[in-house]
């Protein structure tokens, strides 16, 4: 209650209302996301008391993966890598008319998983801490290991396919300087752009956005995004039959995205794709996700937003930043002269209190301000074709370019664009590439560091419970769909016999 009592002063509620409303605009921009968009904004919060800044950043930083969601949906461009999972299914809604619903379902579902993550924040927050703790090299090895060896035949129709996409964004992460063997350059041809590796930013964009561009310039259709008569908001809402449907995946992914929000270096986009991957396993139709279905944005949608609570956890618990985006906020908390860990709860009550109470805050802020703006952002897909591609290329061009304020960013943006145009023609998968490309540097981080832990050997992994446990779940899904054929093959030869 002394927490409610200071996020609800009138500068905290000020800040924490309009921090969310800027982080739904900042995380629907292409090429910021909740790391640039914090890293951008922390200069501001100098001259603030450190209650009020951190209210600040992490309504910023709550809007921001409300907002990821909408170019996603609307322009299959991806606001942050999490909203990768909700283009799969968001944007094609969006051509079938149905943007709407998915704007809502987007939203209902990022407004549950935050309030799931931060009641668990508030009662377990130092239990889970000590939890997380237990995930050392070895054990996020195997986590990322299940997550690498899912993404082939999970994701692509063609199991083949999808493990040559995967194979070939494992291959680009590696490009750049290895600074696990004293700042080596690998596979940067002598390139300085390339030194610094491959920006996901520019990456995604290329992939999704120019993409899309190309489809638009060469696919003879009608003259918006969206064929059909003008949608209302009451149609746009959902039915009790489609929150039926999206129940089950929002508890999967709340629970799951709050699990993997509290391991250290996991992060919001390996809670939405494994949330996606659990979803796609465990449900009746998940064969149909992908061309369409709510329950793959719901799903992801409440694991991205319980993850980015789940963060929270470590950090202030532990001192351990849970994401790239808890970095930051770790940065400006010891800039303001606070030191996280357990004595923190003890010796500043008023600010973590405060902090968590303005949660609740922002998370009902940005729902209410998400679901107003959705009948304006549904009149997006309105647009003529031949208005919406430059600005489309435009949004791409700025975006990549404001990463590291240089063109060799453009130039790979439109070289991948045109690369994942042949790829998606010749249908292999690209959520594969992108998605191997963020795991697989945390996945090679994670295996040197068990191996110089272990001196080389490899029994770390066998000799921890839950390493062992998680590389013996990866083997079962790999033998999986060979002894399920080997099965099909028996009866159907016993029926022949018969």
């Amino acid at each position: 209650m002394q927490g409610f009592a200071t996020a609800l002063s009138f500068i905290n509620l000020a800040v924490a209302i309009g921090g969310g409303i800027l982080g739904l605009f900042v995380g629907a921009m292409p090429g910021l996301g909740a790391v640039t968009g914090v890293a951008l904004l922390l200069p501001m919060t100098f001259k603030m008391n450190p209650t009020t800044a951190i209210i600040f950043l992490c309504g910023v930083y709550f809007g921001n993966m409300y907002g990821g969601a909408y170019s996603a949906i609307l322009l299959n461009i991806p606001g942050d890598s999490p909203a990768v999972m909700t283009a799969l299914d968001g944007f094609p809604l969006s051509q079938q008319g149905k943007s709407g619903k998915a704007l809502f379902t987007a939203n209902a579902s990022s407004f549950i998983g935050g309030l799931f993550g931060i009641i668990t924040l508030t009662i377990f927050g130092p239990i889970l801490a000590n939890i997380g703790l237990k995930f050392g090299p070895a054990e996020v090895t195997a986590l990322i290991l299940l997550a690498l060896t899912s993404i082939g035949w999970l994701l692509g129709d063609d199991p083949v396919k999808g493990i040559i996409a995967s194979a070939l964004g494992i291959l680009i992460s590696t490009i750049g300087m290895d600074m696990m063997a004293g700042g080596l350059p690998r596979y940067t041809f002598g390139t300085v752009g390339l030194m610094g590796g491959i920006s996901f930013i520019p990456l995604v964009i290329g992939m999704f956005g120019m993409t899309q561009v190309m489809e638009l310039m060469t696919v003879k259709q009608n003259d918006s995004l969206i064929t059909g008569r003008r949608l209302t908001l009451r149609e746009s809402l959902l039915d009790k039959k489609d929150l039926k449907r999206i129940r089950m995946p929002i508890m999967k992914g709340t629970i799951l995205g709050n699990f993997i929000g509290f391991l250290p270096g996991a992060g919001g986009t390996t809670a939405s794709f494994l949330a996606y991957v659990f979803q796609k396993k465990t449900s009746k139709n998940g064969d149909q996700m992908g061309k369409g279905m709510i329950e793959g944005v719901a799903v992801s949608e409440s694991a991205n937003n319980a993850a980015a609570v789940g963060a929270f956890i470590p950090l202030l618990c532990l001192g351990i930043p849970g994401s790239a985006t808890a970095v930051v906020l770790l940065g400006g908390l010891m800039m303001w002269g606070l030191q996280p860990g357990p004595l923190l709860f003890v010796e500043q009550p008023d600010f973590v209190w405060g902090l968590i109470g303005s949660m609740y805050i922002g998370n009902i802020a940005c729902i209410v301000a998400g679901l107003l703006i959705i009948p304006f952002l549904m009149s997006i897909l309105r647009i003529p074709r031949g208005i919406m591609a430059p600005i489309i290329v435009t949004i791409c061009m700025v975006g990549s370019y404001s990463i590291n304020n240089n063109m060799f960013d453009v130039w790979f943006m439109i070289g991948s664009g045109i690369v994942a145009y042949v790829l998606k023609k010749h249908d292999y998968p690209i959520p594969p590439i992108l998605l191997a490309f963020v795991l697989a540097p945390r996945f090679e981080q994670s295996i040197r560091r068990a191996f110089t832990i272990s001196h080389g050997s490899p029994l770390i992994f066998i000799q921890k419970p839950i390493s062992a446990f998680l590389l013996g779940l990866t083997l079962a899904f790999i033998l999986a769909p060979i002894v399920m054929k080997m099965i099909v093959k028996m009866k159907n030869g016993t029926k022949a016999a018969g």
